[in-house]
């Protein structure tokens, strides 16, 4: 049980009634510190995001003090015709990363006196999209950094992607003979194209095909290592891994080679222990194996001369560096650390020659990069439709019950009020249900208790609270309405329970005061916002500001750049969002310039990616409201407007199109 606020921040003593005013004032004050404590900027942004002065949120592609405000970034996408739910990439972090990454090796490397090199390769599936990988081949030139692919469609991406005939190409995942006669093809026109075999089947294709081919392959046989995983993708090791050789596959794979007269052809050593690995344990506990295997090799006579240690670099997304599964106990430069020294103690004292390291880190590589943008458009809360209960109204006792609970001598603690207020309100609605309370006597129960709870929280305040009162903050949060789907742009939150960070994109130089979950705008329970990042711990709400008329409120879901783009669902035929692609430039007033745009889906194209063709369907809609003017439903008219209305539907975008200032909501009655 955490015995904290829900801040995770211990219980402090009852303050002295003498300090009152000064405590008072203290609260009207919100600092830049506070701001960044609260969301957590400097934890999870790794020098990439921060809060200025004014209370914009920042971008700093590329770890320094040069910096973008999100704001003005939203402010010339509007003027360009893009509105929120909005994409934005700064494809400046890409190459930050893609050298960070290459020179935590070179350096690794330079103070082991490490005898090879290192060979990075992209994971294309983790971001498919040209202007992503265009950026990351641009970036990994002067490293000799390649990319990997697991699919044949990927393959026709990474062959007509993959520039320099020194970067390495990797094949990995099933393969049929389509897909390896591909590959073998690549390589026979001076691309260094491994073909990582996952199976035993696969090493007897590679055979016959490069045979039928008149090409030498390039081979690698992933290893399916005893090694544990770690984290939500744990499952991707051990003995019930979904790829990889077992010891005896392997010895056989190498005598399948040996007899077909390539033994020569086997390069590298391949495993994976799984994406997102938060220990660094786990990864020097797999890299220990797979060297042994490595060094075996060798000594058998194989050529060798890669060592691939797949992906699994984690990013830390909620900043608290733990052993958690949406953070990492270690830094990018540990890693490659760990990598080189624990390759090269089992290669030297096994007397084999240090391979090249290959790694394939692709959330590392692309997480950072992008920003979900949507817009509050609404808040549901609970305290709207709380209205003033008169005791003379009440017809039944139990409702009496709860309005003494609320209005009575405080006799009790907040603990046992909560708890028969509970109780009270069970008993009302049980009522209801056997026909002995009417609907005024259950809203009457309904409002008293939310009442009691919001009471109860206010006496609270950020004192201990006893575990079962650790729900109220989430149970009274109010509910701010985006206009994005959960199941499009997040994907990852809805299925795996991803956190991602997320914060108010201005606003940050006020305290904010409504704790709030997120709902989208899809028709599914499911689309909602409801786990945020905390230090110590999971919060169920996110505080943020009261909703103004005629100023928008967005918020920014950051690192959102690895899967998200890809995996996303058509759920309620949302699609993709709008999407702007951003570049640092000092030569620019605000420091950036928008390079490219790429226009969400419209209604025509969700449509047309389900089989529907909107001519067919306008033809069919025309059947419909000619009959209606015949039997004198709609005037002929008004059927033309509303069939224009229909097709020009079409060319809509799918999101809301949300207006620059919330709803206002209005008041309830107090009669």
């Amino acid at each position: 049980m955490k015995l904290a606020t829900q801040s995770g921040r211990i219980s402090k003593s009852k303050p002295n009634p003498s300090h009152k005013r000064v405590k008072t004032s203290q609260k009207k004050r919100w600092s830049k510190a506070e701001c960044e404590a609260l969301y957590g900027f400097k934890r999870w942004g790794s020098g990439y995001f921060s809060a200025d002065k004014d209370g914009f949120a920042c971008v700093h592609p590329q770890g320094n003090e040069l910096s973008i405000r999100v704001a003005d970034v939203i402010k010339e996408a509007n003027e360009k015709g893009l509105k929120a739910p909005l994409v934005i990439r700064f494809q400046d972090i890409l190459r930050h990363r893609v050298e960070r990454l290459n020179k935590a090796f070179q350096a690794s490397i330079q103070e082991a006196e490490y005898s090879a090199g290192y060979h990075g390769v992209f994971p294309i599936k983790v971001n498919q999209l040209r202007e992503v990988i265009e950026e990351i081949q641009e970036a990994g030139k002067d490293f000799q950094y390649g990319l990997e692919a697991g699919s044949k469609p990927e393959l026709t991406i990474a062959m007509a992607m993959h520039e320099e005939n020194d970067r390495l190409l990797i094949c990995n995942g099933y393969k049929d003979d389509e897909y390896i006669r591909f590959a073998l093809l690549g390589t026979k026109i001076g691309k260094q194209i491994v073909i990582v075999a996952e199976q035993i089947s696969e090493i007897e294709q590679i055979i016959r095909l490069s045979k039928e081919i008149d090409v030498h392959p390039i081979i690698g046989f992933r290893a399916k290592l005893s090694a544990k995983g770690e984290g939500k993708w744990a499952l991707s090791a051990g003995d019930n891994a979904k790829f990889g050789l077992t010891t005896i596959e392997m010895i056989e794979g190498c005598r399948m080679l040996e007899d077909a007269g390539l033994k020569d052809a086997l390069t590298l050593l391949h495993f994976h222990i799984g994406s997102q690995v938060p220990n660094i344990l786990t990864i020097k506990n797999a890299v220990t194996e797979a060297s042994r295997f490595y060094c075996q090799l060798v000594k058998m006579g194989f050529p060798m001369g890669y060592l691939d240690v797949g992906g699994g670099l984690a990013i830390d997304y909620d900043g608290s560096r733990s052993n958690y599964e949406s953070s990492t106990n270690y830094s990018l430069e540990e890693y490659a650390r760990d990598l080189v020294f624990n390759i090269q103690e089992i290669c030297v004292a096994s007397e084999v020659e240090c391979p090249n390291i290959v790694s394939e880190s692709g959330r590392a590589i692309v997480a950072p990069h992008s920003i979900l943008v949507t817009q509050v458009f609404d808040s549901i809360s609970k305290r709207d439709s709380l209205q003033k209960i008169r005791k003379e109204d009440i017809e039944n006792q139990v409702v009496h019950d709860l309005y003494e609970i609320l209005n009575g001598k405080q006799r009790y603690g907040n603990l046992e009020r909560y708890h028969d207020a509970v109780q009270k309100k069970d008993e009302a609605f049980s009522l209801f249900n056997l026909g002995y309370l009417d609907l005024k006597g259950r809203a009457q129960a309904e409002a008293l208790f939310w009442q009691i709870c919001t009471k109860i929280d206010k006496n609270i305040g950020e004192g201990y609270r006893p575990e079962d009162l650790l729900e109220l903050k989430s149970m009274l949060a109010d509910q701010y309405v985006c206009n994005f789907s959960v199941f499009q742009s997040l994907i990852d939150h809805w299925a795996l329970d991803q956190l991602f960070p997320v914060t108010p994109l201005t606003r940050l130089n006020q305290r904010p005061t409504v704790d709030a979950i997120l709902v989208d705008i899809t028709c599914d329970s499911d689309g909602k916002v409801s786990k945020f990042i905390d230090l110590e711990d999971e919060k169920q709400y996110l505080p943020l500001h009261p909703l103004r008329k005629n100023e928008p409120y967005y918020l920014g879901f950051y690192m959102v750049g690895a899967y998200q783009d890809i995996m996303g669902d058509m759920h309620n035929l949302f699609g993709r969002v709008n999407e702007v692609h951003v570049f640092l430039e000092d030569d620019e007033e605000d420091g950036f310039y928008i390079e490219d745009t790429i226009q969400g889906n419209r209604v025509k194209d969700v449509l047309e990616s389900v089989q529907y063709r909107a001519d067919s369907l306008c033809h069919l809609m025309k059947k419909h409201i000619d009959k209606a003017t015949k039997e004198d439903r709609v005037k002929p008219r008004e059927g033309v407007r509303f069939m224009e209305m229909y097709e020009n539907l079409m060319q809509k975008k799918t999101y809301l199109e949300v207006a620059q200032h919330p709803k206002k909501r209005i008041p309830k009655s107090n009669k």
